[in-house]
């Protein structure tokens, strides 16, 4: 069985966006940014337009970013963190790579989506869900998956595809989510040993798992239900959508400011329009259908909504104090072992 971590370096992408020649870098503000590419490219050109403020971006998954931004403390390359879970940006906030922001355009976002002391602010909401391919469910005479539980079918071996927790925030979500759906860490834990054996790879993207599943690669991927959407939306009609019954978590996109980032004044700027209506609307003109933060701004039909599903209490402090534990554990207990 194929088992390894996928490194898709072309999944971290550089763009220089609206960077006309004769700039410095003081005229331009960096972005280290977790949407998916076309989603990032349209925020950051509906940036400028709005503003007249320059920017480039480098895309990465939320682990990559807090590596980035760890290996960078001291001498921060980019201002802003723009997107992906805000468990990954609690962990950043205790060792000390944020610094705290209170946009006056927060006071409208919702106290459960945003830290008390501005370290960081929820800009979107997406909860998890399972894509299955509707050609291998019929080859096999199986339903998609309702429950965690349903992943364990002996059908399902070698059939998933998720990413790995230590790099995608989305990942790191689910390991998290299966803990409390399963009451304990421990339970959790013995549920995570089950799983490891019907998984086929871990990629680094969280996303990337539906596309790879509308490709046949695989029978199931596990990643936020906008993601499935999307690559629906994208032509992939052999994806069904499901969301686990016995309960689901869901990430608080965030934005936050990189501790001693250059260009401050700029990259505050950038945090104060992320809030705006103008800038949570980006998302659904590029099929990204996440519910967003800003009561304001048009939510997305296609959206899932929290209300309609059953989803668990995440806390994203919790998830993010323990988030450093939890992967050594998961990396020495059950991908290592």
């Amino acid at each position: 069985m194929k088992k390894f971590f996928i490194s898709i370096m072309v999944m971290a992408i550089m763009v220089v966006s609206l960077t006309g020649c004769g700039s410095s870098s003081e005229d331009v503000l960096t972005v280290y940014i977790g949407f998916q590419e076309d989603h990032a490219v349209a925020a950051l050109d509906q940036f400028t337009q709005d503003t007249g403020i320059k920017v480039e971006m480098i895309r990465m998954s939320a682990g990559e970013i807090l590596a980035r931004i760890r290996s960078e403390k001291g001498n921060p390359q980019a201002s802003v963190w723009y997107g992906g879970p805000a468990d990954t940006f609690v962990a950043a906030q205790q060792e000390g790579l944020l610094e705290a922001y209170v946009s006056e355009n927060a006071d409208v976002i919702d106290p459960a989506f945003k830290d008390k002391d501005g370290f960081w602010t929820g800009i979107y909401v997406g909860a998890l869900g399972f894509a299955s391919n509707k050609d291998f469910l019929e080859r096999n005479g199986l339903e998609a998956p309702t429950s965690w539980e349903d992943l364990l079918n002996p059908a399902f071996q070698d059939e998933i595809i998720m990413a790995h927790p230590g790099s995608s925030g989305t990942a790191y979500a689910i390991l998290y989510t299966v803990l409390e759906v399963f009451g304990s860490e421990d339970a959790g834990f013995q549920y995570l040993e089950k799983l490891h054996p019907q998984v086929q790879q871990y990629t680094t993207s969280g996303s990337a798992p539906g596309r790879m599943v509308g490709m046949e690669e695989a029978g199931v991927g596990l990643l936020f239900a906008h993601d499935i959407i999307k690559y629906q939306e994208e032509g992939f009609d052999n994806l069904i959508l499901t969301i686990p019954s016995d309960g689901t978590g869901y990430e608080t996109g965030a934005v936050a400011l990189i501790k001693d980032a250059p260009n401050q004044d700029l990259a505050k700027a950038f945090i104060d329009w992320t809030l705006t209506t103008s800038a949570q609307e980006v998302g659904q003109r590029t099929g990204s259908y996440q519910n967003l933060t800003n009561p304001d701004a048009q939510e997305p039909e296609k959206a899932v909504r929290l209300s309609d599903i059953n989803v668990i209490n995440y806390d994203p402090v919790k998830a993010g104090s323990e988030r450093q534990r939890l992967l050594d554990k998961w990396d020495a207990e059950i991908y290592n072992k």
